[in-house]
């Protein structure tokens, strides 16, 4: 039904589209994780916070767990590449993460101060580092991965953990964790009342200008101090997967030549930086789900920018830019990709159609009174 290159293009938008469901929804979980030490004071205030998310935030983690095993199906080159040369990084989101569900569970299950003090910054631990180190791994992404590949197509990482921590990268990390935390203040703001709702306005408030300066930043160094490599030769598009069937160079035209090429995607840039500022300025006010909506805008313009900057790039190579992946020639076998296409395409909506039951369900703001009546069944 779908020739080679029309389903890679299918499972480019696919993936992203897990990948922006991820942002969007563990993007909150994550905020209100770090401001969980910050905005709530008592250990009933703490309490409100956790269970503005304590429903959903299991679900919204599994985001994560589809992406992994998507890349891993789709393009296995990039997954091989990522996980094996980003092994350390990787195990410290893993770990980062572990601290989420046991916080979550055990916290409240002892009375004893010291306790729940110490689980509530296991949560902040658990919301903090991975955006953060996430973020990295974008900044990362822009400016390439010390990797090559031999005849064979075997896979070999030339640089190490700290060489990942470049300034562009630790910027790219800040900005993560400003994103994901804004993003959860307005979350907090929606699903609070009293005391607690008015902190997390006051975090909006403070949080979105840093946030739209450190995204702005970004952009600027991207556009005038990082060079964009250029594909100069190729297989076609429809060819099998060989990566070395291509010419690289590695200063091309620039990233602002690129998006010049295809002046509609500057769309998206656009679109994350004033869904920030519309939400921050809404935010600020008595608006609660339209500044929510407007972060949530703001988290997919940032997203499509990185990926339209990138396509059809998946992974640069600073060291052999010819050993850079794309969509063309780091992907599965075409009926790998079309198989999984159509289980996609069956257990998504339901997946979609649940968890939007779950949270209409749910849905309300959560409240000391509610949290003291059912002291027993919530977190």
């Amino acid at each position: 039904m779908f020739d080679y290159e029309t389903i890679r293009v299918i499972w480019w938008v696919l993936i992203g589209v897990v990948g922006i469901a991820f942002a969007l929804t563990e993007g909150f979980d994550f905020g209100i994780g770090t401001l969980l030490p910050f905005i709530g004071k008592t250990d009933l205030e703490r309490r409100v916070i956790i269970n503005t998310v304590g429903a959903t935030w299991e679900g919204n983690q599994v985001w994560l767990v589809l992406l992994g095993g998507a890349i891993f199906a789709i393009w296995p080159a990039v997954y091989a590449t990522l996980f094996s040369g980003l092994y350390a990084a990787m195990l410290l989101v893993l770990f980062a993460l572990f601290f989420r569900p046991a916080g979550f569970d055990y916290r409240s299950k002892l009375e004893n101060p010291g306790w729940r003090n110490a689980w509530d910054w296991a949560l902040f631990l658990g919301g903090t580092l991975p955006p953060v180190l996430i973020g990295v791994l974008v900044g990362n992404l822009i400016l390439g991965l010390p990797f090559h590949l031999d005849q064979d197509l075997r896979t070999f990482y030339d640089g190490s953990f700290w060489a990942l921590l470049s300034p562009f990268a630790l910027l790219c990390g800040v900005t993560g964790l400003l994103l994901t935390t804004f993003h959860g203040a307005l979350f907090l703001k929606w699903r609070s009342e009293d005391v607690i709702h008015d902190r997390a306005v006051l975090a909006v408030e403070f949080l979105g200008p840093m946030l739209i300066a450190a995204l702005s930043a970004v952009m600027l160094w991207v556009f005038i101090g990082i060079d964009r490599p250029e594909i100069t030769q190729m297989a076609g598009t429809g060819a099998p997967s060989n990566p070395l069937h291509k010419t690289v160079v590695g200063n091309g035209a620039g990233w602002i030549e690129h998006f010049m090429q295809y002046p509609w995607m500057w769309s998206a840039p656009l679109a994350g930086l004033g869904g920030f500022a519309m939400a921050w300025w809404m935010g600020k006010g008595e608006s609660r789900m339209g500044a929510f909506l407007f972060s949530s805008v703001g988290i997919v313009g940032i997203a499509l920018s990185v990926g339209f900057a990138l396509f059809p790039f998946l992974l640069i190579s600073s060291t052999d830019p010819k050993s850079s992946l794309t969509l063309w020639d780091a992907s599965s076998s075409h009926s790998t990709m079309v198989l999984a296409f159509w289980i996609t395409v069956i257990f998504l909506p339901i997946v979609l159609l649940y968890t939007r039951f779950v949270y209409r369900i749910i849905w309300g703001s959560v409240t000391e009174a509610a949290v003291l009546k059912d002291s027993h069944t919530l977190y």
